[in-house]
């Protein structure tokens, strides 16, 4: 089917008491392998490229690949810009045909935050795409970046509802402890802090940095009303972990042979994500 918007999607899963796993895509075969796998497994999915990704491959083909797989599937597609970095990136993927943009501004002053995101929103709107924001810093390597993070700007939960009110985003993402990449030990998440934005903020609530943390920790967080939870690290490892695994034979060398095996992996973490979100059968 064509790409669609995430708004539906992510208004399913907060009826429905799920969350959309959002998947960060770099290749073709993770592409297939994503949306392979969510028709098998009957779940909306959320395909994700960041701003790296997108230096290194361009929107127009990575929307491209995406959108030919998805119209191999019955399932709901989106392709959505992860950690937009700018107002003028946000653009070139709404003009490429994105269906969905992050706008993050969340290394902003508060109220330049604001507007930058509230610019985005209104642009996406005369293209009836959807927006999601951020307020607070999620730690970590973020695409190509180091970026520190502590409970000092963890999301604050009036100033997240302020802040959708004033932007108009359809979604948001917040800090609560999680951090991009691997962690060095289990991550302490605020579960409260997290149950009280979702009280105030009426816009599905996105949780980053998900790769690595444990799976009831996920659990919780979806239990709680998170509607999107994003994966990039956990399937890059699960890739190169495969095309590591082909390549130990050193008669192998045709990329059709070792690619094979790097998709079967990234199949295995998607289904697993699938399940964790709870959001199998749902589409």
């Amino acid at each position: 089917m064509p790409l669609v918007t995430t708004r539906d999607i992510l208004l399913d899963a907060r009826r429905g008491g799920y969350a959309v796993a959002a998947f960060n895509i770099e290749n073709m075969e993770m592409a297939q392998a994503v949306i392979q796998t969510a028709t098998e497994m009957r779940s909306p999915v959320i395909i994700q490229t960041t701003p790296g990704t997108v230096n290194y491959a361009g929107f127009d083909m990575l929307r491209a690949m995406v959108a030919v797989e998805a119209a191999k599937t019955d399932m709901p597609v989106a392709v959505h810009l992860d950690h937009g970095d700018s107002y003028e990136r946000c653009a070139a993927a709404l003009n490429s045909g994105y269906t969905s943009v992050m706008i993050d501004g969340s290394k902003l002053p508060y109220e330049e935050n604001i507007a930058v995101t509230k610019a985005v929103v209104d642009l996406a709107a005369k293209m009836s795409v959807d927006v999601e924001g951020e307020l607070g810093t999620v730690g970590g390597k973020e695409d190509t970046h180091e970026v520190k993070a502590g409970e000092d700007i963890y999301t604050n939960p009036e100033q997240a509802k302020d802040f959708a009110e004033r932007t108009g985003v359809h979604s948001l993402a917040v800090a609560i402890g999680t951090a991009h990449g691997f962690y060095k030990g289990e991550p302490k998440l605020d579960f409260d802090r997290l149950q009280k934005i979702i009280e105030l903020v009426n816009v599905p609530i996105v949780l980053h940095g998900a790769s690595g943390v444990p799976d009831e920790a996920v659990r919780h967080a979806v239990g709680l009303g998170v509607c999107k939870v994003n994966f990039a690290t956990e399937l890059r490892a699960a890739l190169t972990k495969g095309v590591r695994e082909a390549l130990r034979d050193e008669a192998v060398y045709d990329p059709k042979v070792f690619m094979k095996l790097g998709k079967k992996q990234v199949a295995e973490t998607v289904k697993h994500k699938i399940l964790v979100c709870g959001c199998d059968n749902r589409a």
